[in-house]
């Protein structure tokens, strides 16, 4: 699996990340979307199985493949799992042309400052060789941001880029996840401070150090324009951060060079009683509209 025609893909082609990695406690809500009901798994073990046929079924829909999507963001379960008898990364990169990345953090801290940094990482070490051995590009890991507090902005960044640097370290390319949220009372203050605090981190890098973004669509249209010409980051994308479809994507749409990483977003009207070919359509349709608000 060639790296450097993973990296070139992520840096340049046209399209969007699809955001695969509900986990633990966000997967039963996305099954319920999905119309699977509890009552369809007895233990974590079984619901994880149900989990993985509904990405399954989205991986290998016709209407998705690497000519919109430009990588795919797992669940450590998903990528120790198979799809077509191969392992999930592989069978992303091989057959669909998709850049797999996995993500890594286990969950929010409380709330300090107005942020929430991530959860210890005791593991991280053996999962990031993991995901080297399972041919995984790149991994994503998120923190939020609830209000415009440069204290709890600054604990949130920099934590951010000193696991990202650890990651980079371990030859994989490192989704820097510092999101807003979309109900922060000042939330074109906090991403002020968010983009300052950003700009610092990226340019006290090393020129062999490339690290992506993954933002909340800004207030203030186009505020990561030199996140997004830095010479450090691969790529930026936008999280749908609870908007509906519609609306994020006209957000991202007057993003210039802002890509979408959508999950939630992404699988909008997917249901498992459809049969294939609505599944598709339906598929097809959230795609087309992402990958086109993903290319302004």
């Amino acid at each position: 699996m060639s790296n450097n025609d993973q990296l070139d893909k992520i840096k340049n082609a046209p399209g969007f990340i699809a955001a695969l990695d509900q986990s633990g406690g966000s997967t039963p809500k996305a099954l319920g979307l999905y119309g699977v009901t509890p009552d369809a798994w007895s233990n974590d073990e079984e619901m994880y199985t149900v989990v993985h046929e509904m990405r399954t079924r989205i991986m290998t829909a016709p209407a998705f493949g690497g000519d919109r999507i430009l990588g795919a963001i797992l669940f450590e379960n998903t990528m120790d799992r198979e799809v077509e008898g191969q392992s999930t990364a592989s069978y992303l990169w091989n057959v669909k042309n998709v850049v797999p990345f996995l993500k890594v953090d286990k969950g929010l801290a409380d709330e300090v400052d107005g942020g929430q940094v991530m959860k210890p990482m005791p593991d991280l070490d053996a999962l990031l060789e993991k995901a080297n051995a399972a041919g995984i590009f790149g991994t994503k890991m998120r923190s939020v941001i609830k209000q415009a507090n440069e204290a709890g902005v600054k604990a949130v960044v920099d934590q951010q880029f000193e696991i990202g640097r650890r990651i980079v370290a371990a030859g994989l390319v490192p989704i820097i996840e510092p999101e807003v949220d979309i109900h922060c009372p000042d939330k074109a203050g906090a991403e002020d401070m968010l983009h300052a605090a950003i700009m610092g981190h990226l340019n006290s890098l090393g020129a062999d150090e490339i690290v992506m973004l993954k933002l909340t669509l800004p207030e203030k249209d186009n505020l990561y324009a030199d996140c997004i010409a830095h010479p450090n980051v691969a790529r930026v994308v936008a999280l749908s951060g609870g908007y509906s479809r519609e609306e994020a994507n006209d957000r991202l749409s007057r993003q210039n060079g802002m890509v979408a990483s959508f999950s939630r977003a992404l699988a909008e009207g997917l249901n498992a009683n459809q049969s294939d070919e609505e599944f598709n359509a339906t598929l097809d349709a959230s795609i087309a509209s992402i990958a086109a608000a993903s290319a302004t």
